[in-house]
């Protein structure tokens, strides 16, 4: 992995944590979760505050999320909200940590100036021994509070202004009147800074996760689905199995999920069905061994050129509608049974654009750009088994291709600002029980 580091593209972006004092206020929080501490003076930790380097040294990387299900949190500053997540088992868990942070961010600001803030989100579930229990989860709480409990204490003190303006002898109660006091040397005055949080559960009606061998679930959809690498039974629910490409077709066409990558001739059309084909040949040349020496694209091309009997059929079926792109060919026609078929697809606008394109990324796998962008997870686990010139070349390829201006890129493959004044091509008529790109 080390190449991706180097690169920029694996633990790149994470919170520097080098000063006594913020290496202190990590360890008392860790402490307070696990009960461990760390020896190192310096180290990195992700949005939730996850460390490689103390996993590395506790020998657990799952030392932040004991069972899968509940991760822990330690925060020592806003600025983790740029950071990445690491080690993810749910898809919801960045999203729902950077809504927590952007809610609460003043609280937040004032409660990490003196303390680390330490909790944990929360499901409905502890443990997913089956498949089926991970459709109980529902909805996520985060609960936090500073490792000396002072959001805790001014939820308290509250209740005892509460008390104190409302009870008619509260002036006389010294008991009450001292209570307030000593809370208030450590809270500070709740009634003009309030410490409690804001917006602290999140619903999770569609979500990944990595357990039982990876899932998706589509619940707020209008026909619901799981979509499994094993199939289970569940109430109410259909399960599709993830290799069942004509299934899978018909449920996102069906939901209104996807749209074409291209809709029209032109140069930006053409110019992802270039990059994509590009990538499926770096991909299958290097697992067949064909790989040039050196990151070229001359050299790869006469490599895709000398040995295509080693391209698969997807690549043939997107360099078809790269010369339909380019003007040099017909409309080629790709079916769900095609293997370029997910390929053609990106996740259409709505709440669903990301899940949707992490599906479509497992779904097509060769085109590592896309892997890498909307499946870390996945991309990880398939870079360790790549041939060592595969892997430089892939590093190579993301550093040029990605990580040199990862917004543009983003909006090149999937932003929906198709221009309206492409010339449209006429839908052809599919045989019964197959979908092609556009239904």
């Amino acid at each position: 992995m080390h190449r991706l580091i180097r690169h920029g593209l694996m633990f790149g972006g994470l919170f520097e944590v080098a000063s006594p004092a913020l290496v202190e206020r990590y360890n008392r929080a860790l402490e307070h979760l696990t009960g461990k501490r760390t020896a190192l003076d310096h180290f990195h930790v992700d949005l939730s505050g996850f460390s490689p380097e103390i996993g590395d040294e506790l020998g657990d990387m799952d030392y932040l999320n004991p069972g899968g299900c509940n991760r822990q949190i330690i925060l020592l500053s806003t600025g983790q909200r740029s950071a990445p997540l690491l080690e993810m088992k749910f898809s919801t868990t960045q999203a729902i940590l950077r809504a927590f942070i952007d809610a609460n961010e003043a609280q937040l600001f004032r409660l990490t100036a003196r303390d680390a803030v330490a909790g944990e989100l929360q499901n409905s579930v502890f443990s997913v021994p089956a498949p089926e229990r991970l459709l109980d989860i529902r909805a996520v709480t985060v609960e936090a509070d500073t490792t000396t409990g002072i959001v805790r204490d001014a939820a308290e003190l509250d209740s005892l202004i509460a008390r104190f303006r409302t009870e008619p002898d509260a002036w006389w109660d010294d008991v009450l009147v001292a209570q307030m006091i000593g809370l208030a040397q450590s809270t500070g005055d709740v009634t003009r800074a309030p410490v409690a949080f804001d917006a602290p559960t999140f619903r999770q009606d569609d979500f990944w996760t990595s357990h039982h061998g990876g899932l998706y679930v589509f619940r707020s959809v209008p026909k619901p689905a799981v979509i499994a690498n094993r199939l289970f039974d569940v109430p109410n629910i259909e399960v599709i199995d993830l290799s069942d490409a004509n299934h899978i077709a018909t449920f996102l066409q069906a939901n209104g999920l996807t749209q074409p990558i291209v809709e029209g001739r032109g140069e930006a059309a053409a110019g992802i069905l270039r990059e994509k084909l590009d990538h499926l040949a770096i991909a299958a040349l290097g697992r067949a061994g064909h790989l040039p020496g050196t990151v070229d694209d001359r050299a790869l091309r006469r490599a895709m050129q000398t040995y295509g009997d080693a391209l698969p059929e997807a690549v043939h079926a997107l360099g078809a509608m790269l010369a339909w792109a380019e003007g040099r060919g017909d409309w080629p026609r790709i079916d769900s049974t095609n293997p370029a078929y997910f390929h053609t697809l990106r996740a259409a606008p709505g709440p669903l654009r990301d899940l949707t394109n992490m599906m479509l990324a497992e779904l097509a796998p060769q085109d590592f750009r896309q892997l890498h962008i909307c499946h870390k997870p996945l991309f990880y686990d398939r870079y360790r088994a790549m041939p060592d010139p595969l892997k430089e070349w892939v590093a190579a390829r993301l550093a040029r291709d990605y990580a040199a201006d990862r917004s543009g890129v983003w909006k090149h493959l999937y932003a929906a600002d198709v221009p309206v004044d492409l010339p449209k091509v006429k839908r052809p008529e599919w045989p019964d029980g197959k979908r092609g790109p556009w239904g």
